[in-house]
């Protein structure tokens, strides 16, 4: 597998768009697209700023070998922040009590 397929991989992964993907990382959709398909050149930039904004390993994009992630359970976090980035500032209020009133309910369960 290609670089370029791998960094599709790490987006379908974290359930982003094409669009999402690439403005977290300040590039533009279309070059992003074109890193996909295998038409554009993944620089060492590229792979550094996707390293450290999805917390994927750098030597798994270049070479394939290792884990996708740092930290394989950091990939839930990874993406619970960036659907928590997506949503307007009332959603991510409602959220934020969601999850204490989770945490309130998981705490009390354990004593």
């Amino acid at each position: 597998m290609t670089k370029n397929l791998r960094i599709k991989q790490v987006r379908q992964r974290l359930g982003l768009t094409q669009s999402k993907f690439a403005k977290r990382i300040a590039i533009s959709t279309s070059y992003l697209a074109g890193m996909e398909l295998g038409d554009k050149k993944v620089n060492d930039r590229t792979i550094k700023l996707i390293g450290m904004e999805f917390n994927v390993d750098d030597h798994w994009l270049k070479t394939g070998e290792g884990p996708m992630m740092r930290d394989e359970t950091d990939l839930r976090v990874t993406k619970a922040v960036s659907l928590f980035k997506a949503l307007t500032p009332i959603q991510q209020k409602c959220a934020l009590s969601q999850l204490s009133a989770l945490s309130e309910m998981n705490s009390a369960a354990s004593e």
